[in-house]
């Protein structure tokens, strides 16, 4: 690939994403471009840059930023998230809201809804604990080809084996042919929508929960900090933010701390002891 189109590129994968590529990913991207190109009968990634170049083409631009983003997902992921929010989180916000309030969670990033469902599956496992408690779980994600995978809660035999236990499976899944299709039920606790990081997400609503993991990994400083700030701003005052493992916002935001004993998980500064999770 030449330097001009890979500069071209990730300039404009990073306008469009914030994802931001360092020139050792030039494998990556023709990885992930080579086929968009050869679907556009386009020669090469080079012909992609040109007729990006000539024309403007704002669904071969989505196409490209959607080839780029990172749809790794599966359920459960990493596990220890979603056994705080079973045994310490959502007792706390629980106990500490009016019965008819709704519980409103964010799974931002959703990528094709492994996330999203994997916090519905935990909310139903503690319908005792809601007491008919109302719940809204919002999912959002930029690339419009994994929500409609997302909202078609259909996978398949693999993707249903990654981190989802066979109990679970047959109670909240049926079977169609040699795929998995997730009950009506959990499916309308679930809204998914098209929403782009590095945009306000104050038209989302304020959230008591926000799930935002393996996100923060592929933008630089100044991203990271916008798109925190942007959480911090529709996190209820004793709401809590939960990060991947390997992320941090140290240093990026002024607006929330980390909960003592509880890594990977934040809240807003000042909100207490009443927020600790652990």
């Amino acid at each position: 690939m030449q330097a001009a189109d890979f500069q071209f590129l990730s300039a404009l994968i990073k306008e469009r994403s914030g994802i931001a590529l360092s020139s050792d990913k030039t494998y990556l991207l023709e990885n992930r471009l080579g086929p968009l190109a050869a679907q556009r009968r386009l020669n090469d990634i080079a012909g992609l840059v040109a007729r990006m170049k000539s024309v403007r083409d704002e669904q071969l631009i989505r196409d490209v930023v959607e080839a780029m983003t990172t749809n790794e997902s599966l359920f459960f992921r990493d596990g220890k998230p979603f056994e705080l929010l079973r045994t310490a989180i959502l007792p706390r916000i629980v106990a500490a809201r009016p019965k008819e309030r709704p519980l409103r969670i964010w799974s931002a990033a959703c990528s094709s809804g492994q996330e999203a469902y994997s916090i519905a599956i935990t909310l139903l496992e503690e319908e005792a604990l809601l007491a008919g408690r109302p719940v809204e779980i919002v999912a959002t994600d930029i690339a419009t080809s994994m929500l409609i995978k997302a909202k078609a809660g259909v996978y398949s035999q693999f993707e249903v084996q990654r981190g989802l236990p066979i109990r679970l499976l047959l109670k909240y899944f049926t079977q169609k042919g040699t795929n998995w299709e997730i009950a009506p039920r959990l499916r309308s606790m679930v809204s998914f929508r098209q929403h782009n990081m590095l945009g306000e997400c104050a038209g989302l609503g304020r959230f008591d929960i926000v799930f935002c993991r393996n996100v923060l990994i592929y933008f630089d400083e100044p991203t990271k900090k916008g798109v925190i700030e942007r959480i911090a701003q529709v996190l209820a005052p004793d709401g809590v933010l939960l990060l991947g493992a390997v992320e941090t916002i140290i240093g990026l935001s002024t607006r929330l701390e980390i909960v003592p004993g509880a890594a990977g998980i934040y809240r807003p500064v000042g909100s207490g002891p009443r927020a600790a999770v652990a």
